[in-house]
C-alpha cells in the first residue's frame, strides 16, 4: 500500500458541479495505490493519513493531468515537402498528383514495420508528456488494410508500455480510400465493416471506432454501416464531422450516441442540439484550422447555447496538424475560437476525459479517480492558456507516481 500527500497547493479540481475550475486555494491531494482518496482544503485532510509520504508543492497550482483526446500520433515519415510545395503556390490537387496527401502517409506507414513505427512515434509522445499529458488517444487510419491498421494499433498500444501514460486506441479504417480500391467506396466500406472491424475487435486492439464523414471521404450512409458494425461488437464510436462541409455528421454522431464529434466547423444548430441531447462531446481542433488556413470557425456560441460539452485536442497528424503541444492548442482555441480560460482548461482535462469515455477514471481531482496530476509553476491558470512556446510544468504525476 502506497500513500502519498501533495500539500501546500492551489487546486483546480474541475470537479463536476463546482463553479469555474473548482478552485481550492489552500489545498491538498492524497492518493493511495495510485488513486485519489482526498482532494480539498488542506485543513480537512483526514486524520487517518498519518505516515504518508508528503510533498510540499510550495503554493503551486495542481490541475488534473492533461488529456489529448484526438491524435493520429502513429504515422511514418512526414509531409514537410508538401508544406513547402503549398507555400510555393501548389494546389492540393497538384500535391496529390505528385504523390502527396494521405496516399503518401499510407505508403510510408505500410513500408515501416511495427518497431519503426514505435521508434518514430515515441518522440511525439514524449513532447506531449513533457507538457503534463497523462492520457492520450491514438487513432489508426494510415494503413487502410487489415494488416497495416492492426500494425498501427499494436504500435499505439506499445506507447502505453514504453511510457507512463494512459493510451486509448481508436480504429479509423474509414479514414480515406486506398489506391487499390479503385474508387469503389461502398466496396471498401463493406471491407472495413465486415472484415477489418471484426478482426480488430477480436484482437481487442481498439477502444473505439472512428470515421471521416466528408465529401472527400465517406458519406453518412457509408459511415452508418461502419457504426452499425461497431455497435454489433460493443465498441463506442467517434466521428470526424462537418470539417469542410455540412453533411450533418454531428447529427449522425449523436444518433449513434457517439462519445465525440470532432472538427465541426460547419455544424449547424440542429447538429449542436442533437449532440447536446445525446451527450456527445464537441472536440474542437484549432491546429488543423490554423494549418490548412480554414476560415469557417466551429460554432462555439451554438455549443454554449445548447450546453454541448467542449474538449480540445492537438489532432497531431503529418498532413494537416503536425502539432505536439496541448498548451499551444489551448492558446489557439482561445485566440482563434474565443474559448475562455476555464473552457480551455476543462477542455484538456474533464471534457477530454468525457470524450474518451473515461470521466469515471480521470480528468478531475476527485476521490476514486486516478492520481493523474500536473503541477505548474504559474500564478494563475490563465498562464497555461496565455503563454506561447513556454512550458511551466513543474512535475507530472501519473497514477500516483
Amino acid at each position: 500500500m502506497t500513500l502519498k500527500i501533495w500539500r501546500n497547493a492551489r487546486l483546480a479540481t474541475l470537479a463536476e458541479g463546482t463553479e469555474g475550475l473548482g478552485v481550492v486555494d489552500k489545498g491538498a491531494i492524497a492518493a493511495e495505490d495510485g488513486r485519489i482518496v482526498f482532494a480539498g482544503a488542506e485543513g480537512d485532510l483526514p486524520s487517518g493519513l498519518s505516515g504518508a509520504e508528503t510533498v510540499d508543492c510550495g503554493g503551486r497550482w495542481i490541475t488534473p493531468g492533461l488529456i489529448d483526446c484526438h491524435t493520429h500520433l502513429v504515422h511514418a515519415g512526414n509531409r514537410a515537402n508538401e508544406f513547402e510545395m503549398r507555400l510555393a503556390g501548389a494546389t492540393y490537387e497538384e500535391v496529390a498528383r505528385a504523390g502527396g496527401g494521405i496516399v503518401s502517409s499510407v505508403k510510408s506507414l505500410r513500408a515501416a514495420d511495427e518497431d519503426e513505427l514505435v521508434a518514430q512515434t515515441l518522440p511525439r509522445l514524449d513532447a506531449l508528456i513533457a507538457e503534463g499529458v497523462t492520457t492520450v488517444e491514438i487513432k489508426s487510419g494510415y494503413g487502410l488494410d487489415l494488416e497495416n491498421e492492426a500494425k498501427s494499433l499494436r504500435a499505439a498500444r506499445r506507447m502505453g508500455e514504453a511510457r507512463p501514460v494512459g493510451v486509448r486506441t481508436t480504429f479509423l479504417g474509414a479514414h480515406a480510400l486506398p489506391v487499390e480500391a479503385h474508387g469503389e467506396k461502398d466496396a471498401y466500406i463493406a471491407k472495413v465493416a465486415d472484415e477489418m472491424l471484426p478482426a480488430i475487435a477480436a484482437e481487442k486492439l481498439a477502444d473505439a471506432i472512428d470515421g471521416f464523414c466528408e465529401g472527400i471521404a465517406f458519406s453518412p450512409e457509408q459511415i452508418a454501416r461502419v457504426f452499425d458494425a461497431a455497435r454489433a461488437h460493443g465498441l463506442p464510436v467517434k466521428l470526424h464531422a462537418d470539417q469542410l462541409s455540412n453533411l450533418h455528421g454531428a447529427a449522425l454522431a449523436a444518433r449513434y450516441g457517439a462519445l465525440s464529434a470532432d472538427h465541426l466547423e460547419y455544424t449547424d444548430e440542429e447538429g449542436a442540439a442533437a449532440m447536446a441531447k445525446a451527450g456527445t462531446v464537441a472536440v474542437v481542433l484549432p491546429g488543423a484550422y490554423y494549418f490548412i488556413r480554414e476560415t469557417k470557425k466551429p460554432p462555439v456560441a451554438l455549443f454554449r447555447k445548447h450546453g454541448v460539452r467542449m474538449a480540445l485536442a492537438t489532432d497531431c497528424n503529418p498532413g494537416t496538424s503536425p502539432l505536439t503541444s496541448l498548451l499551444l492548442t489551448m492558446n489557439m482555441a482561445a485566440t482563434l475560437f474565443e474559448l475562455t480560460v476555464d473552457e480551455c482548461v476543462a477542455g484538456t482535462t474533464r471534457e477530454a476525459a468525457r470524450a474518451l469515455g473515461l470521466q469515471a477514471e480521470t480528468g478531475t481531482l476527485e476521490p476514486g479517480k486516478w492520481a493523474d496530476l500536473a503541477i505548474w509553476d504559474v500564478e494563475r491558470p490563465a498562464e497555461l492558456v496565455y503563454r506561447i512556446g513556454f512550458n511551466p510544468l513543474h512535475q507530472r504525476v501519473w497514477r500516483g507516481r
